[in-house]
C-alpha cells in the first residue's frame, strides 16, 4: 500500500527536527536563542517543501522540543521561569506565521507555474488546430490534441445531429458512456441568456456530469454567443477558466473546419465554372471549323460540274471532319464521366503488346503521317482494364502525332515491372519546359511551343490522367535528351505469374 505524500513529508520533518536536536545536544548548545533559530530553520524548510498542516505540526513539535530539552528544568515540560512562557509563545507565533507565509509563497509559485503550463498547452492546442486540415475528422483530431496536451483521459466533443441525437467525438484513452438526457439538459440550459461569472471568470453553462468513468466537467462550446456543442473533460481536475479556454479553441476548430469546407466547395464551383466556360469556348471554336468544312465539302460533292476525283476528295474530307467531330464528342463524354466519377473499371488479363495494339488502332488516323516504332512485351500478362488503359495510351499517341513534324517516328515502349504495367510514348516534337510539366495534365492546358500550331480542345492529357486514376494508375511527362517529350503510364496490376503462384499455393 502506498504511503500518502503528507505522511512522508511529516516523517521527514520529524526526522530533521530530531537530527537538529541531537546535533545541538551533542555540541553542548544551551542557549535558547540559538536553539530557537535552529528550530525555526527546520520549520521554514518544512513549510517550503510540504503542506501548511505539516509545517504547523512541525512548529508545535519544535516548541515542545525547545521546552523539554533546552529550558530549565530540562527533561520535563514544566516551565520554571515565567519569561520562558513569553519566549515559547513568541517562538510558536513566529514559526506559524513564517510557515504560513512560506506555504503561501510556494502555493503562489506553484499556481504561477501551473498557469504558465496551461498557457503553453493552450498555445500548443491552438497550433494543432491550425495544422488540422482534415475537415471530416476535425472534431476527433481536436479532441485528441486536447487530451494529449492536457493529459486528460476523457475528452469528448458532443455535437447535436441534424436528425436528432448527438454525435460524439472521443479523443482520450477512455470513452465513457455519456447519458443523452444529461446532454439534452445541459444543451437546454446553455441556449438561454449568456451570463458571465466574475468569481470564476467563466461564462455560464458549466455542469458536472456523472458517467461510467466518474464525474466529468461539461462545458459549452460557443462561437461568439451562439452555442454549437458541448465538451466533456475528465480524469483530473481542470480549472473552470481553463475549461472555457479549451472550449473556445474547440469552437475555433469547428468554425475553421466549416470555413475550409466552404472554401473548397467555392473553389470546386469556380473550377467547374471555369471548365464549363472553357469547354463552351472550345466547342464553339472546334465545332465551327469542321461543320463549315463538312457543309462546303458536301456542297461540292453535289456539284456535277466538278470532276469525279475532286468530288471523291471532298467526300473524304467530309468523312474526316465527321470523325473529328466524333472524337470531340467522345472527349466531352469522357471528361463528363471523369468529373462525375462514373468511370467503371473492368480488369482483364492482357499483355503490354495487346494494349499497345488496341491503342494504335484507335489512333490510326492521327498516326497516318508518322512512323510508329513499337517495343512491347507479349509474354507476361497483367490484370488491367484494357479499355481504359488503351484509351489513355491512344490519347498520348494522338498527342505525340499532333505535336510532332510529319514523317518523324513515334516510339512506344511497353513492359511489365514490379509495380504493374508501364507504357511510354516518345515523340520528336518541340519538347516541354520545366514550368509546364506540373500543369500539363490540367484541362485546356497545352505546351507553350505548341500553342497556335495545332487545333484541339486541350482535353486529351486531362482525360488520360482521369482514365488512369479510375484504375489507380498515373501518368507523367519528361523531357528527352533529343529535345522531344516522353509521356509514361504506370498502372498497378497483378502479374500472370503471381496469379499462377497463388493458384498453386
Amino acid at each position: 500500500m502506498a504511503v500518502p505524500p503528507v505522511a512522508v513529508s511529516g516523517l521527514l520533518s520529524a526526522g530533521a527536527l530530531a537530527l537538529a536536536t541531537l546535533a545541538l545536544r551533542g555540541l553542548g548548545v544551551v542557549s535558547p536563542t540559538i536553539v530557537a533559530l535552529t528550530y525555526l530553520l527546520v520549520v521554514l524548510f518544512a513549510a517550503s517543501s510540504t503542506t501548511l498542516t505539516v509545517a504547523i505540526a512541525t512548529s508545535a513539535a519544535a516548541m515542545l522540543s525547545l521546552n523539554f530539552f533546552f529550558m530549565a528544568p530540562v527533561g520535563t515540560f514544566t516551565i520554571a521561569d515565567p519569561q520562558n512562557w513569553v519566549a515559547l509563545i513568541a517562538f510558536l507565533v513566529v514559526a506559524v506565521v513564517a510557515s504560513h507565509l512560506s506555504s503561501t509563497a510556494r502555493a503562489r509559485t506553484d499556481e504561477a507555474v501551473e498557469r504558465r503550463n496551461e498557457v503553453a498547452r493552450l498555445f500548443d492546442v491552438s497550433r494543432d488546430v491550425l495544422l488540422t486540415t482534415d475537415t471530416q475528422e476535425a472534431n476527433v483530431a481536436v479532441a485528441r490534441h486536447v487530451a494529449r496536451r492536457f493529459d486528460l483521459p476523457v475528452v469528448a466533443i458532443a455535437m447535436p445531429a441534424e436528425q436528432g441525437g448527438w454525435q460524439l467525438a472521443h479523443g482520450g484513452a477512455e470513452q465513457p458512456d455519456i447519458p443523452t438526457d444529461r446532454l439534452e439538459q445541459a444543451w437546454a440550459s446553455v441556449r438561454g441568456t449568456l451570463e458571465f461569472d466574475a468569481r470564476t471568470r467563466t461564462y455560464g453553462g458549466h455542469r458536472r456530469l456523472d458517467s461510467s468513468f466518474g464525474q466529468l466537467a461539461l462545458v459549452p462550446v460557443r462561437i461568439g454567443i451562439r452555442p454549437v456543442g458541448l465538451v466533456a473533460l475528465g480524469g483530473r481536475p481542470v480549472e473552470p477558466g481553463t475549461a472555457d479556454a479549451i472550449a473556445g479553441l474547440i469552437a475555433i476548430a469547428i468554425e475553421r473546419a466549416r470555413f475550409l469546407d466552404e472554401r473548397r466547395a467555392a473553389e470546386l464551383a469556380r473550377q467547374r465554372a471555369d471548365l464549363s466556360s472553357a469547354l463552351l469556348a472550345a466547342l464553339g471554336h472546334d465545332l465551327r471549323t469542321p461543320l463549315t468544312a463538312i457543309r462546303v465539302a458536301v456542297g461540292n460533292t453535289q456539284d456535277r460540274s466538278l470532276p469525279g476525283a475532286v468530288r471523291e476528295e471532298q467526300a473524304a474530307l467530309a468523312l474526316s471532319q465527321i470523325d473529328h467531330l466524333a472524337r470531340l464528342l467522345q472527349e466531352i463524354l469522357d471528361m463528363a464521366r471523369i468529373e462525375t466519377h462514373a468511370v467503371p473499371v473492368e480488369r482483364q488479363w492482357v499483355t503490354a503488346a495487346d494494349v499497345v495494339e488496341a491503342a494504335a488502332a484507335h489512333a490510326g488516323s492521327a498516326l497516318g503521317r508518322h512512323r510508329l516504332a513499337v517495343d512491347a512485351d507479349d509474354t507476361i500478362g497483367v490484370k488491367v482494364d484494357p479499355r481504359l488503359t488503351s484509351a489513355a495510351l491512344a490519347h498520348l499517341l494522338e498527342n505525340a502525332a499532333r505535336y510532332s513534324p510529319e514523317g518523324t517516328t513515334v516510339t512506344v515502349h511497353g513492359a511489365v515491372t514490379g509495380v504493374g504495367l508501364r507504357l511510354s510514348v516518345t515523340d520528336q516534337g518541340p519538347g516541354l519546359r520545366d514550368e509546364e510539366l506540373e500543369r500539363l495534365f490540367e484541362p485546356f492546358v497545352r505546351g507553350r511551343a505548341a500553342r497556335g500550331a495545332t487545333t484541339g480542345t486541350g482535353l486529351g492529357l486531362a482525360i488520360t490522367r482521369g482514365l488512369l486514376a479510375a484504375e489507380g494508375g498515373r501518368v507523367w511527362a519528361e523531357r528527352t535528351p533529343d529535345a522531344g517529350a516522353r509521356f509514361t503510364i504506370e498502372v498497378p496490376a497483378q502479374r500472370r505469374t503471381d496469379a499462377t503462384q497463388e493458384a498453386r499455393a
